[in-house]
């Protein structure tokens, strides 16, 4: 094996996926930054209700900072003790001359972590948020501008009936600000720290526990949680998780939408491919594959699976154990990036979207009118033709148009029960796809202004 391949990345977030804004969050320099800025919210705490001189305070406050404290040094006590939070407590003791003894006073490990980490999410959600409102935007502006074009419905795979582009992009839209409604509520119960010690107590904090907890959190911009053994309650990233898994499943349908339209039989719309220097295939010299929805599918997969650990990550032994540490430092972090990356993705496949409304036309009148068999079967019904009877009447009509390669349009009209009910001009327009959208322009117009004059921004 070449000597330098054993210090390359292994991991693909290293080297191909994320974005550098997301991964800055969760970086070891970061991790430290919050830690730092955790014990530094408490010592000013303890200075707030006499348990330490406010000389102290300022002492580790003017030290919690990558400056003073670097992540070498933290590293390298880390290594010689084997105990992550106790390296920064040393690391940033050090630096604070006799000020140090009241770094981490009445704490515990979890106490630093959990709020540092929550500290961390809260920059990560930001983003998401921001994100998804990006791509809410993105879809809305298509669902405008293709509100009255007309597009095959399909339902197993199959012509239905009539439907248009804009209402398939209002429906995503509409999806996309629900999940930016449940990210909201989610903060709320995912932005929490603590600061009451070994199992929960608070009891090495002394009789000024909860307020010192409280004064820290309000200084960290965090909700205090409201009751915790060791750490904070799991299902909290379990509800986090859950939520980052439910959005890769919405893109990952849209970007599968994407895919099933650019098929070359289909090609009602596409993504967008530099015909100038872009490599469809290294052999199939024609190719234009729709990379990055696929991609998007890939990850989406990726992202879910982190669900089932986090779950199992709240099954912990009394007050806890440390079963969930390991899996957390990679699902949170990997979570947070791949999300962040597919939305990002998914926003500009939507951006740069061809949409061919000519093919979409040509696949209407490739069912030679079948599609337009539930439209015939109302119009029926509105003039006295009983449903059933008018259901049998086009089905028959239907299957010996697909046996013989016929029109419908002439198996219609020779069938006596459609034909004695309906005149030749009523039957053509019952059989022209414009007649038969329904509300779907009014269904879009009312996404766009719930969610864009009357926006979640």
């Amino acid at each position: 094996m070449p000597e330098s391949s054993i210090e390359s990345p292994v991991c693909a977030l290293e080297y191909r996926y994320g974005r550098k804004e997301m991964k800055a969050i969760f970086s070891e320099a970061n991790k430290l930054a919050k830690f730092l800025e955790v014990e530094a919210a408490l010592a000013e705490a303890h200075a707030q209700v006499g348990n330490i001189s406010e000389e102290d305070a300022k002492t580790i406050r003017a030290n919690a900072n990558l400056d003073s404290v670097k992540v070498e040094a933290v590293n390298a006590i880390e290594a010689e003790i084997r105990h992550d939070v106790m390296a920064v407590v040393k690391a940033m003791a050090a630096q604070c001359g006799d000020a140090g003894k009241s770094i981490h006073l009445g704490a515990t490990s979890n106490d630093i972590i959990d709020t540092g980490t929550a500290l961390q999410l809260k920059e990560a959600v930001e983003i998401i948020r921001q994100d998804l409102v990006t791509l809410k935007k993105s879809l809305l502006t298509l669902a405008e501008e293709h509100k009255n074009t007309l597009q095959v419905g399909r339902t197993h795979g199959q012509f239905a009936v009539p439907t248009t582009f804009g209402l398939k992009m209002a429906v995503y839209g509409a999806e996309v600000a629900r999940h930016i409604h449940r990210l909201d509520q989610v903060k709320e119960r995912l932005l929490v720290g603590k600061m009451t010690g070994a199992v929960g107590t608070g009891a090495a904090l002394g009789d000024e526990a909860l307020k010192i907890q409280d004064i820290v959190m309000e200084k960290l911009g965090l909700r205090p949680e409201e009751a915790s053994l060791q750490i904070i309650g799991r299902d909290r990233y379990i509800e986090f998780i859950a939520l980052l898994a439910n959005i890769a499943t919405s893109l990952e349908k849209f970007a599968t939408e994407v895919r099933n339209l650019q098929r070359s039989e289909i090609k009602e719309a596409a993504e967008a491919f530099d015909v100038k220097k872009q490599v469809g295939s290294s052999t199939m010299a024609h190719k234009k594959n729709p990379i990055t929805a696929e991609n998007i599918c890939g990850l989406a997969r990726v992202t879910r699976g982190f669900l089932l650990p986090t779950f199992e990550n709240n099954v912990l032994w009394h007050e806890r154990d440390l079963c969930n540490s390991s899996g957390e430092r990679i699902i949170l972090p990997h979570a947070c990036v791949l999300i962040d990356d597919i939305i990002v993705k998914m926003t500009n496949v939507f951006d740069h979207l061809a949409v061919y409304p000519e093919n979409m036309k040509k696949n209407l009148e490739s069912s030679k009118g079948l599609i337009m068999g539930e439209s015939v079967m109302m119009a029926l019904t509105k003039k006295g033709v009983g449903r059933q009877v008018a259901h049998e009447a086009v089905r028959q009509a239907a299957m010996k148009a697909v046996e013989n390669d016929l029109n419908f349009t002439d198996t219609l009209s020779h069938d006596d029960t459609i034909s004695q009910a309906l005149s030749e001009q009523e039957l053509r327009e019952a059989l022209n796809p414009k007649n038969y959208t329904g509300s779907a322009p009014e269904i879009v117009e009312r996404i766009i202004k719930k969610y864009v004059e009357y926006k979640i921004t």
